[in-house]
């Protein structure tokens, strides 16, 4: 123990002077130092003893964390100029004798590049990253982790494509980074469609038309030819077509053709031997970018996949029945003919495949019930969206009286977060069998929407 108190004491002297500049400044009064004072003493002489834990370091880097704000705070209100690295260099030092100690625990790791992060300490976090993955290569979440720093932070696509293949290398048979690595061509099309939009560059310039007649309300001005910038300089007139070119090329590359999250799918498939439920999770990946450009190629060459390959699972069913749905507006001219190409594939689907119709039918359900919710609806759209799910509910409970399923589907919502969908679903199954008690409860307890 005496060992363990040495090296507490010598930790603690090294933030004397730290603690004497705050109080000379007024930061801290003279009872908080003394309180600090005896906080990193406790936690010193806890991570220093025999049996400490990366539960100790992680307390401790969270109170200087916390101290470190209320530092902040009160330096900006009192405009007081004070060293601002003191404070984070005690967190990344706690931070980095909890990592070498503990150098399997991924929380701590996890902690001390979040941290990192915050601070923009970009170098220190480099560093970090390449030591964690040297030391766990096998880890998904930490090549998705690196990666999307890459990408959001750095502005590196390049580099945030290199972490995801070269974990594939170590994690071949992770879904998660599969899914991961996709998602991440996604965000990246997303982002330069959004930015394209944004300089007005999604769709081509079109040509000036000269009108021949004049307008009567400026019959009685001279018309003056429009000068530009061409007319002065001629050489500009050939900047136009340079820029169509580029454009035309960029918008055929396969960053935003969806070329490229296509190949990784077909990759993941060969690997995983056309899973269907992969495929599945992947379709629902995609369908978050449905206002992404090349989304709906996606989906459809994904839809294929799973039509050529397995016909006859649930998930092909599944997302045979969204597709039309996905990127059309309830309100648009487009969605009854969506809605209704949707739920022949439905029935289509439960009369082929009679094994699946239950899981089926609850799948119907989750998909359409944020449809009926929306506020502007049509009233026939709205009947036919009634009868449909109605009708999906008795395939679901066998078509007597109320199933567990029907419960169980309620409850999977609530865990989702959708207490909307929730209490809606709760409203058309009190209308299927109005007796039953649970169902009752529910609607008191909930409050759910008729």
């Amino acid at each position: 123990m005496a060992g363990a108190s040495d090296k507490a004491r010598f930790y603690l002297e090294q933030s004397v002077p730290e603690l004497q500049d705050l109080e000379r400044k007024k930061i801290f009064s003279k009872e908080e130092v003394s309180s600090i004072a005896k906080k990193r003493s406790d936690f010193e002489h806890v991570l220093n003893a025999r049996g400490s834990k990366p539960a100790d370091y992680a307390r401790y880097a969270e109170y200087e964390m916390n101290l470190e704000t209320l530092r902040r705070k009160r330096v900006k209100r009192m405009s007081i100029k004070s060293k601002s690295y003191a404070g984070s260099r005690r967190i990344f030092f706690v931070l980095d004798r909890g990592t070498r100690k503990f150098q399997g625990d991924l929380g701590l790791w996890m902690q001390y590049m979040e941290f990192a992060r915050k601070e923009k300490s970009h170098k220190k976090l480099r560093r970090i990253i390449s030591t964690v993955l040297s030391l766990h290569p096998t880890k998904p979440e930490l090549w998705i982790y690196a990666a999307h720093y890459a990408m959001e932070d750095q502005a590196d696509m390049r580099v945030a494509r290199a972490y995801m293949q070269r974990g594939l290398r170590f994690c071949k048979r992770s879904k998660a980074l599969w899914l991961g690595y996709a998602k991440l061509e996604m965000i990246y099309v997303a982002k330069i469609a959004a930015r394209q939009q944004i300089m007005g560059l999604d769709h081509p310039q079109e040509s000036k038309v000269e009108e021949s007649s004049l307008d009567e309300s400026h019959a009685d001005k001279i018309a003056l030819p429009d000068i530009t910038a061409e007319d002065v300089n001629p050489k500009l007139a050939n900047d136009e077509s340079v820029d169509q070119t580029a454009l035309q090329k960029l918008t055929s590359s396969p960053a935003l053709t969806g070329a490229i999250p296509i190949t990784v799918f077909d990759t993941a498939m060969k690997e995983f031997d056309n899973d269907a439920a992969l495929a599945e999770k992947l379709f629902d990946m995609f369908s978050e970018f449905e206002q992404s450009p090349p989304a709906l190629n996606i989906l459809r060459h994904v839809q294929h996949m799973l039509q050529t390959h397995c016909p006859e699972t649930l998930s092909c069913a599944v997302c045979l029945f969204r597709l039309p749905l996905i990127a059309v507006e309830p309100a648009s001219e487009e969605f009854p003919v969506a809605l209704g190409q949707s739920l022949d594939r439905l029935k289509q689907s439960s009369k082929e495949h009679p094994q699946i119709s239950t899981e089926l039918a609850e799948r119907a359900v989750r998909t359409l019930l944020p449809f009926v919710q929306y506020q502007d609806l049509d009233d026939n759209i709205y009947r036919v969206l009634n009868v449909s799910i109605r009708q999906n509910l008795k395939t679901m409970a066998h078509g007597s009286g109320l199933d567990e399923r029907v419960i169980a589907a309620i409850q999977r919502l609530e865990e989702e977060g959708r207490v909307k969908d929730a209490s809606a679903l709760t409203s058309y199954a009190l209308k299927c069998w109005p007796s039953d008690a649970r169902l009752q409860e529910r609607k008191i307890a909930g409050s759910p929407v008729s």
